[in-house]
């Protein structure tokens, strides 16, 4: 059996689908949640929209959800690709919390974090697609879907719209 490490997922990544497609080992362990932190779109793209950030609030009543996936530790090197660590995002360890327990993970921690910036519309889906399909909290979910976006006109990314909003979605809260 291959290492693993623990990633806690807290945007686009969110989406097995997407988080599929840049590690094919991760496996979903459920959702997980970060005290005195919130999300942010604070983290600067390359067309200058806002991707996910998160920030300490310093308030223990804030909190951030994501979702705790198990991951090959030969594939790291591919999401660090993907996370363009070292200039978009950093590792950093995160103790979050399960509905059972408390557990070590890494998140990826956007560098450095720019105020008043807004995802793209392709973008934006994924991260609901990951909340709906992992059964986060009602109100977050609506205060995620609430986030202004810009619309994308370059028509090679409605294909990315249509991919997140099919993805799998948990239907009941029982977990």
């Amino acid at each position: 059996m291959s290492a693993c490490f623990l990633n806690f997922a807290y945007g686009s990544n969110m989406s097995s689908a997407r988080l599929r497609a840049r590690t094919p080992s991760a496996r979903a362990i459920g959702k997980a949640w970060l005290d005195g932190h919130a999300l942010r779109w604070h983290k600067p793209a390359r067309d200058g929209s806002g991707k996910c950030a998160f920030v300490p609030t310093g308030d223990p009543r804030d909190r951030l959800w994501g979702v705790l996936y198990e991951i090959d530790e030969a594939e790291r090197p591919w999401l660090d690709a993907a996370e363009a660590l070292g200039t978009g995002y950093e590792h950093v360890t995160v103790q979050v919390f399960t509905e059972t327990d408390m557990v070590t993970a890494i998140a990826y921690r956007a560098m450095p974090p720019q105020l008043d910036l807004q995802p793209l519309d392709w973008y934006h889906a994924y991260v609901m697609a990951g909340a709906l399909e992992h059964g986060l909290p009602e109100d977050y979910v609506r205060a995620l879907a609430a986030v202004a976006v810009i619309p994308h006109t370059d028509l090679r990314w409605a294909a990315e719209i249509e991919n997140a909003s099919r993805a799998p979605r948990r239907t009941t809260s029982a977990d």
